[in-house]
């Protein structure tokens, strides 16, 4: 119909033929109008659940939402999507499933929004996998979306120190250890979550949705906010009004997301010192997106993006220090001004990234130590170094802001599963120059690559985070610090290297030269792989099983499609 707006996208099968559209029924059902044909149909993907403060706060953004769609013109169709607790769920077997409820989350929004035609969404998630798979979903489909992100928690205190999910994973080294009193644990372990929010340092969930306002694809200032605080509700209404209005516009997320967009957000993840998992993830956007990026424009961004943010898990400060220090938009500018950013990117709201950056002071705030100036900076060059060798031909992932020496060559401790190694740890059978081996751990051999924070943290709460090395073809959690290499690929279960070292091997983490080694003779190597077989798959049936039989290698960030 000539007089049908050209951003319904249900023309053809609802609006067309008002004497005979029997699928209107079902919307009448519902209380529509016939007047309301003609609005836009907006998603509404809210991941609200009790499961975790993270997405327990979430609700009363999805409500602002929903009323200021309306209010915009349109109207919402609210769907839910589910979250696991990667800080809840560490350590058991449950960790197996987080990177497999971002895949999960995706097909959730993209069954959605494509299955009912919606003329756009507005995302809602908190917890670490609800960004990258509601993003992957946005790029997928390609309809008008908007991230909204659920606000970070704020600090925990305890006897006058701030707290993090973090402190209280370390804290059971340090008691094991003999160096933290039981009244100290158990006031650590009370009072380190005091409200709704994600976790507060630049962890996996404060990295991704930081890292979206520099894609484009979320409001400035919007990744910093407090859950519990007014002005985050009050942004997930200015969400909805610009979502809307980009629906109005066609502008849609596959004209925001790009090569010079997605370098956007990996030099802010580089900048504010961010997760290693979002490397994981930015490929999996990329593919989604249909944009070429690979590991090695990891690297080509890092050698030329300094760490200019003091955040933890590697620095002293958490996401709401950033916020009242100038946010996102404060580290971008002076990332513009450096050079370092893409302005001409067009953002969710129409602007460039240049325009809206405009008013944005040239200088972080004085009397702060949260957001450095480039030439003071906290470390010259990026934090997030892709390694490569023997033991890791396609690449891995190594963190090495606050290491004083990146560099050991030590004995190889193998493990097959994460628990045995966490037994040897707490059993103080680890001795600083180890290197621990972790495999079988990755997406296909996990599967699901779960994160390694229970034996990392444990390693920092014995004092060993300086001196043992940690590899594995598993994922580590976005609060891990210390001398560790993740995503080692291929991985074990597929017949990589790493399935091949046997304990006491001379093992090379080198992150100045970018290498792994295992010093083996590569005749030895040859051999051990003659005999080595691949194990029977931990699963055989349901979403783990069907997740390790459609994963991709962690080199191209463990998509399924």
């Amino acid at each position: 119909m000539a007089d049908q707006p050209r951003y319904n996208r249900r023309s053809r099968n609802i609006t067309e033929g008002v004497s005979r559209s029997p699928n209107r029924s079902m919307y009448y059902a519902m209380g529509y109008e016939t007047e309301d044909f003609v609005k836009p149909m907006i998603g509404v993907a809210n991941a609200h659940s009790t499961i975790t403060p993270c997405n327990s706060g979430l609700q009363k953004l999805a409500d602002i939402a929903i009323s200021t769609i309306k209010e915009a013109g349109g109207n919402a169709q609210v769907f839910g999507t589910p979250t696991i607790s990667d800080g809840m769920s560490m350590g058991t077997e449950g960790m197996k499933y987080s990177l497999i409820s971002r895949e999960v989350i995706a097909d959730c929004i993209e069954t959605a929004v494509n299955g009912q035609w919606m003329d756009g969404v507005v995302v809602i998630g908190g917890c670490d996998k609800n960004m990258p798979g509601g993003m992957i979903a946005l790029a997928r489909t390609n309809v008008p979306g908007i991230y909204v992100y659920g606000g970070t928690i704020k600090p925990g205190r305890w006897k006058g120190k701030d707290l993090t999910i973090v402190s209280a994973f370390e804290a059971v080294g340090e008691f094991t250890a003999g160096r933290m009193s039981q009244e100290d644990f158990d006031g650590i372990e009370r009072n380190a979550c005091p409200s709704a929010g994600s976790c507060g340092g630049m962890y996996t969930a404060n990295t991704m949705s930081s890292s979206f306002e520099a894609l484009g694809m979320a409001l400035p200032f919007s990744s910093t906010m407090a859950n519990p605080d007014d002005e985050k509700v009050g942004s997930a209404a200015e969400s909805a009004r610009v979502l809307v209005d980009a629906v109005k516009r066609d502008l849609k997320p596959r004209d925001i997301i790009n090569r010079k967009s997605i370098e956007n957000a990996v030099s802010l993840i580089m900048a504010t010192g961010g997760s290693t998992n979002a490397v994981l993830h930015y490929l999996a956007i990329a593919y989604a997106a249909e944009v070429e990026w690979t590991l090695d424009d990891f690297e080509r961004v890092r050698l030329k993006v300094p760490v200019i943010c003091n955040l933890k898990p590697s620095g002293q400060y958490v996401a709401t220090d950033l916020h009242k220090a100038g946010g996102i938009p404060q580290v971008m500018k002076l990332l513009l001004d450096a050079g370092m950013l893409h302005g001409d990117c067009i953002t969710i709201t129409g602007q460039t990234i240049a325009e809206q950056l405009a008013d944005i002071p040239s200088t972080p705030p004085a009397g702060q130590d949260v957001i450095r100036t480039i030439d003071k900076a906290l470390y010259a060059q990026g934090h997030l170094a892709v390694l490569k060798g023997n033991l890791s031909p396609e690449g891995c992932v190594a963190k090495i802001s606050g290491l004083k020496n990146p560099v050991i060559t030590g004995p190889a401790r193998v493990f097959d599963d994460e628990y045995t190694a966490m037994d040897a740890i707490l059993a103080d059978a680890i001795q600083p120059g180890d290197v621990l081996v972790l495999r079988y751990l990755g997406p296909k051999g996990g599967p699901g690559m779960p994160e390694m924070l229970a034996p990392t943290a444990a390693l920092i709460g014995k004092g060993l985070g300086e001196s043992v090395g940690l590899i594995t073809d598993g994922r580590f959690s976005g609060g891990t610090w210390g001398m560790v290499v993740g995503h080692v690929a291929p991985e074990a279960f597929e017949g990589g290297v790493i399935a091949l070292v046997e304990e006491g091997d001379s093992v090379t983490i080198d992150a100045r030269q970018l290498l792994i080694q295992l010093n083996v003779a590569d005749e030895e190597i040859a051999r051990r792989r003659e005999l080595w077989k691949q194990p029977a798959p931990r699963y055989t049936r349901g979403v783990l099983a069907k997740f390790a039989a459609l994963t991709s290698s962690a080199s191209k960030g463990a998509v399924t499609g």
